[in-house]
């Protein structure tokens, strides 16, 4: 078997000829789901799949959440996000997401397979056992608790999340958890992530989120 793969796309259509092609390719596929919610389900039902695939736009939720969302829960395996937006702007908000790989829709059969081969791969990284990010309804939950957090502070939380142990530049954090082009003073980001430390206190986590004086944050 080449690796697992599983496949979250709404477009029915498109995510039954992406299971199939898979399967007859040599891959195994465990789970595939056409929404967020469906995604978290699958995954605390059948694990981790070597790979995931993730559209960007689903019905309940972005897919750069629910990537971060995933990796809340454990999910340490590479991510290639699928987009009919093809700007330099959207690719590096993917990027920015915690994504692995971005190919636009539509696309070749032949070049997915073979980003997914070099995707198995690559070793996972670590997981983080301390959070867990619901994308459908912005709540951070924890030992303690659960509490909802606002489209801007979640997706600045699951950036940090998806990149557990890892500096993540100021920059980064900013294209992440903002539109492009916004304007984000640096007192800005400090005290959405003031916010963040205040969040994981109320839930309970052990979790942190340190400061690289200069560069950026870590979550840890």
């Amino acid at each position: 078997m080449r690796g697992t793969v599983a496949v979250v796309d709404d477009d029915e259509v498109l995510c039954a000829t992406i299971v199939r092609v898979l399967r007859l390719e040599g891959f195994g596929v465990p789970w595939s789901a056409m929404t967020g919610g469906a995604a978290l389900r699958r995954v605390a039902d059948s694990g981790s799949p070597d790979v995931l695939v993730l559209d960007v736009a689903l019905p309940d939720t972005d897919g750069r959440d629910l990537l971060g969302a995933l990796r809340s829960r454990g999910v340490a395996a590479p991510a290639l996000l699928l987009s009919a937006k093809s700007s330099v702007a959207d690719k590096v908000l993917g990027f920015s997401a915690g994504a692995d790989d971005y190919l636009t829709k539509p696309f070749a059969m032949e070049e997915l397979l073979a980003r997914l081969d070099v995707l198995v791969r690559r070793t996972p990284g670590g997981v983080t056992g301390e959070v867990a990010l619901d994308p459908v309804r912005h709540v951070v939950a924890g030992p303690s608790g659960s509490r909802p957090l606002s489209p801007t502070e979640y997706r600045l939380l699951a950036a940090l999340v998806s990149r557990r142990g890892e500096v993540v530049r100021r920059a980064s954090l900013i294209s992440s958890a903002w539109p492009p082009g916004s304007f984000v003073r640096e007192n800005t980001l400090d005290s959405y992530v003031a916010r963040l430390r205040r969040a994981l206190l109320d839930v309970g986590s052990r979790a942190s989120i340190a400061t690289a004086r200069g560069v950026g944050y870590r979550f840890d």
